[in-house]
């Protein structure tokens, strides 16, 4: 049994969770508005946690725990992604439509989003829609960077080979983050992730029809997710087939309580923000109470998805999950402000849940994967505490410097995407379409079942414009089945390591690509 977990709070680990938290939050702010991606930060924590402990002084010393550094890694983690996607970006829709003096009440109603959103896993993760031993690719990578800077040997020179190829990999085009999520993950899963993403890039050519100005990417969502979700109530209620993890807790106990919880959260959460926003006066009674509801309900929905495609993909199509709860809500007949609100609100949802599933996700595995009940739910808490930390410093971050970003154009690209469409109104075909397509999106899910996600995934890459990423899957796909077809399961875990590698060299290699284009 390990000793006790170290305390974020230790006066040293709370100064430098909190200086990588300011590090966190400008590269998420600086990259999202100038490149319009948000990079995985995990890695960068945890190469700056590994770092730290190689100082040769008395202080630095403490930082060679890797229970020390898995909380550095999701403080920054947690900033990066809490203040771009979750907070800076909800707040430039309400800027955009001409609505600055909102930005205080998105302001409100993002930050309870993400909070909301960290402690709804926090309380569900290691359940059977979310299991601790799901895939969750970026955590394994992060984990295994930290593992090799602790012990090195064999598997330091595996992920070091990996990590080499994965960056050179990147920087030649080909995205290594998915080459090594496709030696890990589900393969049925990741064949119609894979498909997906040459569907929407080789249909214009191969059959003159554009996927996505049809809305046959959101159909197919919308059918996907509404079965999932189904999926989801009857995992809840105990007569799902997905099979239970082997030692799932409190989160398996109270999984049903914690969403009814959550969800009444968010309910809380969009009736201040109609409150403030003064959506009394632009709507009538009844339409308001729906409007509350169906924002919760997006809410609720979106982070859900966003970490079923987390999970198994490694990949989230968190800004198409909100733009298809706003034309969602278009459909509905929703005015133009409180749509604003509602995509703002949808979209602060699910990059937090989906970014602290990658860090608990390290973290299980660093505390021995599940075997000592007591050290993982102390560690899981004090990574909690971790993430709720670096939200609350880029919340103030974005406070202090969004009309700096807005007043100089700098704005997230997609942004620009909901404003514009919501200034476009609805599409009188918009119905149809989005109930034709979902009927094969909920085909696929149902037939998949909850263990493969096959509809989600499919509609994930349909959703994404990326046809180099669409061929790696396959290839990648490809050269696991030859590997352990020719080397048999002795394969598995040294590729696991390799593709840790992969990940992490392409994680980086992005990062410092997209940080030279930001200048």
């Amino acid at each position: 049994m390990p000793e006790r977990h170290p305390s974020l709070f230790e006066p040293a680990t709370f100064a430098v969770a909190v200086l990588l938290a300011v590090v966190g939050v400008v590269i998420g702010l600086e990259l999202l508005t100038r490149v319009g991606i948000t990079p995985n930060t995990s890695i960068i924590g945890a190469i700056a946690a590994i770092g730290l402990a190689r100082i040769p002084l008395g202080l630095s010393r403490r930082f060679s725990d890797v229970a020390r550094q898995n909380l550095l890694q999701t403080t920054i983690s947690g900033a990066t992604f809490g203040g771009a996607n979750g907070l800076l970006l909800p707040l430039g829709v309400v800027w955009l439509v001409g609505e600055p003096h909102l930005v205080g009440v998105m302001m409100l109603g993002a930050l309870m989003g993400v909070v909301i959103d960290a402690t709804i896993l926090y309380a569900v993760f290691d359940s059977r829609i979310y299991p601790a031993s799901g895939l969750w690719p970026a955590g394994i990578a992060t984990a295994e960077c930290l593992i090799a800077g602790d012990r090195g040997g064999t598997r330091g020179r595996l992920l070091a080979a990996g990590a080499v190829a994965g960056g050179v990999g990147q920087f030649l085009g080909v995205p290594m983050d998915v080459f090594g999520v496709c030696w890990i993950g589900n393969m049925w899963a990741l064949s119609m992730f894979g498909i997906g993403l040459l569907a929407r890039a080789y249909a214009p050519t191969v059959a003159g029809v554009d996927l996505n100005a049809l809305y046959v990417p959101h159909g197919v969502m919308v059918g996907a997710g509404a079965v999932a979700m189904v999926q989801i109530v009857t995992a809840v209620l105990g007569r799902g087939r997905t099979p239970q993890t082997r030692d799932a807790g409190a989160a398996e106990r109270h999984l049903g309580r914690n969403l009814a919880r959550g969800f009444g959260a968010f309910v809380v959460a969009a009736a201040l923000m109609a409150l403030l926003g003064g959506l009394y006066g632009r709507m009538s009674f009844p339409m308001l109470a729906g409007f509350v509801l169906f924002a919760a309900t997006a809410a609720l929905v979106s982070e859900l998805i966003v970490g079923i495609s987390a999970m198994h993909a490694g990949w989230f199509p968190a800004f198409a999950t909100a733009l298809i709860f706003l034309v969602l809500g278009m459909a509905i007949g929703f005015p133009p402000v409180p749509l604003a609100l509602l995509v703002g609100f949808t979209a602060s949802t699910g990059p937090a849940f989906a970014d602290m599933g990658y860090d608990l996700k390290t973290g299980w595995i660093l505390r021995g994967r599940g075997r000592f009940p007591g050290f993982e739910a102390e560690g899981r808490r004090q990574q909690y505490l971790a993430e709720l930390l670096g939200l609350a410093v880029a919340a103030v971050f974005v406070l202090l410097f969004y009309e700096s970003y807005f007043t100089r154009g700098l704005l997230p690209p997609v942004d620009r995407v909901y404003a514009a469409t919501i200034a476009a109104g609805a599409d009188p075909k918009l119905a149809t379409a989005l109930l034709v397509w979902a009927v094969p999106g909920a085909l696929l899910q149902l037939v998949g079942g909850p263990t493969r996600q096959l509809g989600v995934l499919f509609a994930t890459g349909l959703l994404i414009y990326h046809p180099a990423a669409g061929w790696t899957a396959l290839v990648s796909l490809a050269v696991r089945a030859g590997l352990l077809r020719w080397f048999g399961p002795a394969a598995e875990q040294p590729m696991y390591v390799l593709a840790g590698g992969f990940i992490a060299g392409s994680a980086l290699t992005s990062f410092g690509t997209a940080t030279a284009r930001a200048r």
